[in-house]
């Protein structure tokens, strides 16, 4: 019998802790795992264990001689030249014990989801380990080492012959997913994110949209910075029903960044949890539509790790396993008592945010309308194609 959901976690996935000062913060994971079970939301029968992922499954997308140096890396073997030619021991990924290991769970974690779900056994699989979208082939890059959404999208395509659909609505373009794929017609990355002109990696244009055979296939929409929930959601609808319909996958990946929350330390944009609820609602529900069911769900961005993250992401769960009831309930105070003594801020007793906290945009009605022309441009190829296809299939009714 298939079951509805698998949650891929083990505390052994904290490892992946770069120093006690970096934004990247895996303590998110426990706090979102610990919410769920204080809410009775978890069970035993839904957790499964992450895997390591092997050497020759993690060279599905990396070079060999970039996991050779991470090894290498994280056995404090490396000299400063060879690690800074594959991005490591930067600002943003600093060497820590162990990395390979820890980084090579996180992959791990993700393919534990897609069998989970390729397999027959669960519908749906969510793994926050994982979403680590700017890892490159040969190089590290904005908190990734290995690029477990990349690995596992080439995974689905080698044993089980997959179109995937890759959706990404972290504040951060995914580069490295869209680039690993950029030629490739059997998959199809949709990323909105905030604008490049403000934000870290810098790419997503609207003009980046793949290249021979995967022309048209890459499809990006850089929305200004300051949105807000109205008009993140109209984007994120709009775009995701017309790539689905253009694309017709047979599985859905999503990555789940929760750093487009306006509390956010690392980003500007503006919106809530109001919106992080309907993210994986539609995506469920077009996944049940276009994949009977097919959803695999993965993590991402988020720093703001007490107040937001825990409940963006246990968002992700809640509707993946039909318990969105829940939200009209307070945030359970077994759970506030375990960790407020640890929290530099007070922590949620609602779902949703507290409407007084929300900023003040000033240019709102000129955000929502840029984003509109961002988000017109970004499609522009796909409506082009149905309304040719369109004109194709009248033309073939009217021959009768």
């Amino acid at each position: 019998m298939t079951l509805q959901s698998a949650f891929i976690y083990s505390s052994e996935q904290l490892g992946y802790r770069f120093n006690d000062n970096h934004p990247f913060n895996h303590m998110r994971l426990q706090l979102t795992y610990d919410l769920l079970k204080n809410s009775a939301a978890l069970d035993e029968t839904n957790i499964l264990k992450p895997r390591m992922a092997t050497d020759e499954e993690i060279a599905y997308v990396h070079h060999q001689d970039y996991i050779d140096a991470v090894k290498k890396a994280g056995e404090d073997t490396i000299d400063a030249h060879t690690a800074d030619c594959y991005g490591l021991d930067t600002e943003d990924t600093p060497i820590f014990k162990n990395m390979h290991q820890a980084s090579a769970l996180l992959v791990g974690g993700t393919l534990t989801a897609v069998e989970a779900v390729m397999s027959g056994q669960f519908q749906h699989a969510l793994h926050l380990g994982g979403g680590l979208h700017h890892g490159f082939r040969g190089k590290a890059s904005g908190f990734c080492i290995y690029n477990d959404s990349a690995i596992a999208i080439e995974y689905l395509k080698r044993h089980y012959q997959a179109r995937v659909l890759y959706i990404d609505t972290d504040a951060h373009h995914g580069d490295g997913v869209q680039f690993a794929f950029y030629d490739d017609p059997s998959v199809c990355t949709l990323s909105i994110h905030e604008t490049g002109r403000y934000l870290f990696p810098g790419t997503g244009q609207t003009n980046e949209i793949g290249s021979g055979h995967g022309y048209g296939y890459s499809i990006n929409v850089p929305i200004d910075a300051f949105t807000e929930d109205d008009s993140f959601l109209e984007v994120y609808e709009t775009a995701l029903r017309e790539v689905i319909e253009f694309f017709k996958p047979d599985v859905i990946l999503t990555q789940n960044g929760a750093d487009a929350h306006f509390q956010d330390p690392l980003t500007h944009l503006s919106v809530s949890l109001k919106s992080f609820h309907y993210i994986p609602k539609l995506a469920h529900e077009l996944a049940h539509e276009y994949c009977n069911g097919k959803w695999i769900a993965v993590g991402g961005g988020g720093y703001d790790i007490w107040d937001v993250v825990p409940r963006a992401w246990s968002s992700i769960w809640l509707e993946m396993s039909e318990q969105t009831h829940l939200f009209q309930q307070k945030i359970p105070t077994s759970w506030i008592n375990k960790w407020e003594k640890d929290a530099p801020c007070p922590l949620p007793r609602t779902w949703l945010d507290d409407p007084n906290k929300f900023p003040s945009i000033p240019r709102r009605a000129e955000i929502t309308e840029k984003n509109r022309k961002t988000l017109e441009h970004a499609l522009l190829h796909i409506r082009r194609e149905a309304s040719s296809n369109s004109k194709a299939k009248k033309l073939n009714l009217d021959s009768f």
